[in-house]
């Protein structure tokens, strides 16, 4: 992928999950194409999310938009 391809952006709001939103990302990741990224929003930082994206080739940035709203934006490393 060259730097000036556009980059295509899913979005998953685990903030609408019941329950633990763990599978529902891990399925997200696993569809995401490599020329994509994937924004995920959550209520609260998910650092333990962290570890798994860097083992399975992940790179990540997080914001804070705003209270009790946080951005992940993942891709492929």
């Amino acid at each position: 992928m060259s730097p000036d391809s556009p980059v295509t952006e899913r979005r998953l709001d685990v903030r609408e999950v019941d329950g633990e939103p763990f599978g529902t990302i891990v399925a997200a990741l696993e569809d995401l194409p490599e020329d994509a990224s994937l924004r995920l929003l959550n209520s609260f930082e998910p650092e333990p999310l962290y570890d798994v994206l860097e083992q399975r080739g992940f790179a990540y940035e997080t914001t804070h938009p705003e209270p009790d709203v946080w951005h992940v934006e993942i891709r492929h490393a």
